[in-house]
């Protein structure tokens, strides 16, 4: 698995310091950032679908299941030679069977090309894989930052971000979503930056050891 490695001292991190104030608190406060990628296409949306809905853990199990149902070979065409109830056997869903398939037929068929999305824009991406069944934009969006490395990506319905952003900012759950919309333009080129500094809000369990940025800096 590869790691993008974010440094403080990055340009563009420094830039979105230099353009948020609170933002600028935060990054000082977490410092350098590893972040794991997924950059096997293919591998990234089977494993998004499976994870659907089920614990981390859970999802892991059955993804190392499929990989030995395949013998490591996790390609369209690997899955399209397995049976539904081969599928379902390792602990899939029938419902993720299906959205497994989908993915498969359109990858298979060309109605999707994979490697074509590195050339395309973040909308156009949005759009393509929501086409396949199963996958919403928030699965879409998480795609462009951990698999395409897109760096100016904001899920704003994503929860975790929300709750970093609500605690940095100090703005009642109501006005978390709301709070991403307003920064936006400010963070904007390095909305992907700011969203691995906001999930680090959650991870380091900023919420809960302090009150505030203005409590930990």
């Amino acid at each position: 698995m590869e790691t993008l490695t974010i440094k403080q001292t990055d340009p563009a991190v420094v830039a979105l310091g230099q353009a948020d104030p609170k933002m600028n608190k935060l990054i000082h406060a977490v410092g350098d950032i590893e972040v794991a990628m997924r950059p096997d296409l293919f591998k990234s949306l089977v494993r998004s679908i499976i994870g659907q809905q089920i614990s981390v853990a859970a999802a892991s199990a059955i993804f190392k299941r499929l990989e030995t149902l395949l013998e490591n070979h996790m390609t369209a065409r690997a899955i399209s030679e397995v049976s539904d109830e081969q599928l379902r056997a390792i602990g899939l869903s029938g419902r993720k069977v299906v959205y497994l398939r989908d993915l498969t037929e359109k990858v298979l068929q060309c109605d999707i090309v994979l490697d074509a999305l590195y050339e395309r824009d973040n909308y156009t991406v949005v759009k393509q894989l929501t086409s396949i069944k199963g996958i919403g934009k928030w699965t879409a969006e998480m795609f462009l930052v951990f698999s395409l490395g897109r760096m100016n990506v904001l899920a704003i319905d994503d929860i975790g971000i929300q709750r970093g952003a609500r605690w940095l900012y100090q703005v009642d759950k109501s006005e978390r979503r709301k709070i991403l919309i307003d920064r936006k333009p400010v963070w904007s080129p390095h909305l992907t930056i700011a969203s691995f500094y906001l999930w680090e809000v959650v991870h380091l369990d900023f919420e809960r050891k302090y009150s505030s940025i203005d409590h930990l800096v």
